[in-house]
């Protein structure tokens, strides 16, 4: 896996390239000195939380035969200072289906993804913890 940074101005917009072609553009907010013209790279951190597990998730319900008509998540992350940085200590995801799926299968989808699947919480597990919920067709399931 090889990403490619350029910078794109003056201050801090990058443009990264993956060996595939695609591109994402970071920034920092302006009360920081950047132009705002992309996520921070601790929001890529928290997209790629949530993306990671929802392609987990939906791939197990894939073959799970469930019918997911809807699929969502938010993602928040608490930070806290250490020296000077500021990793994340915990992260909070609700992941929203909607569809005809068992919750049994829903809930069990998501304990899988953060057990044993999600490789972007695997990377973070050592210094963040992560808690989910589930909510099918309007209805918490799992709380971790």
């Amino acid at each position: 896996m090889k990403i490619t940074l350029n910078r794109v101005n003056d201050n801090f917009h990058f443009e990264l390239k993956n060996e595939r072609g695609h591109i994402v553009n970071v920034d920092s907010r302006p009360e920081f000195g950047g132009d705002d013209q992309g996520p921070s790279p601790m929001e890529l951190v928290l997209m790629g939380v949530a993306g990671c597990s929802a392609i987990d998730m939906i791939s197990i319900l894939k073959k799970q035969r469930q019918e997911i008509t809807s699929f969502k998540a938010e993602v928040e992350g608490e930070r806290v200072q250490v020296g000077e940085a500021k990793p994340f200590k915990n992260i909070y995801l609700v992941f929203s289906l909607e569809g005809d799926i068992k919750e049994d299968k829903a809930a069990k989808a998501a304990q899988l993804s953060f057990d044993k699947y999600c490789s972007v919480s695997k990377t973070l597990e050592p210094t963040a913890t992560i808690h989910y919920k589930v909510v099918l067709n309007g209805v918490e399931l799992a709380k971790v």
